[in-house]
């Protein structure tokens, strides 16, 4: 089925926000899946398989910082999705960028690591060079490189099928850098297999806007379904407040 992006939007905000997600990481939640998505690089397929796993985070521990210093840090995300933590690790490494010029964050344990591309083209936006880089696959590993210039509006994407062996150590790893001096965008490379260029990137954007999302009817449901749990409690709110009065 076809929808239109304030739908989407608007169905995963209650969806998250039923899950446990606190004010402001549902908005991030929303907003790192719409962006994906609007901008042809599947969104809803990442959130497809995510979504049996996010009404877990709430049990989980919150990220940790274990190690720390002017430029660098390393978190544990504790096997949290991205969509609930990986904005704000994009924010340490931005303000020790600032500061410093350059920073490195590395998160371990965070699933879903696709979803840092929104926060990644916030970085350009804001006048900070920015990449990310992590790796998939137990048997066949493929690397996934992100990179956007300061000022830039979007950023580049790669993905390329590896000979490299999985290491018990870095699943789940995501090496974030971020600097006020350095253009990073020549991580990328066209060479690599499935390079979206920033143009490229553009152009999905607008196809997007000019013909709506498409969206599986079993996707759609269940988003949904999930999100009349914040219904539910909102209304029952409402009858306690009225019987208040």
């Amino acid at each position: 089925m076809n929808i239109s992006m304030n739908e989407l939007k608007a169905a995963l905000r209650r969806c998250f926000e039923a899950s446990g997600y606190f004010v402001g990481n549902y908005e991030d939640a929303a907003n790192m899946i719409m962006w994906l998505e609007k901008h042809g690089l599947k969104g809803l397929n990442e959130l497809e398989q995510a979504l049996p796993y996010i009404g877990a985070d709430r049990d989980k521990p919150l990220s940790k910082v274990i190690y720390e210093d002017a430029t660098s840090a390393t978190i544990d995300a504790h096997d949290r999705s991205s969509l609930n933590c990986i904005a704000a690790a994009v924010d340490l490494a931005q303000a020790k960028a600032l500061e410093n010029g350059i920073a490195t964050i590395t998160v371990h344990n965070c699933h879903n690591r696709m979803f840092i591309l929104k926060a990644l083209t916030d970085c350009g936006r804001r006048g900070i060079s920015a990449a990310a880089y992590w790796q998939n696959g137990s048997t066949k590993i493929t690397e996934h490189t992100a990179a956007i210039r300061s000022g830039q509006r979007y950023p580049s994407y790669s993905e390329a099928l590896t000979n490299l062996e999985t290491c018990g150590d870095d699943k789940q790893a995501l090496t974030i850098i971020c600097s006020s001096r350095v253009d990073l965008t020549s991580s990328l490379q066209n060479t690599k297999k499935d390079y979206i260029s920033p143009k490229r990137v553009a152009e999905n954007k607008q196809h997007s806007i000019e013909f709506g999302i498409e969206i599986d009817d079993k996707l759609w449901a269940e988003i949904n379904q999930l999100g009349t749990g914040i219904l539910v409690e909102n209304s029952e709110r409402s009858r306690l407040d009225a019987g208040g009065r």
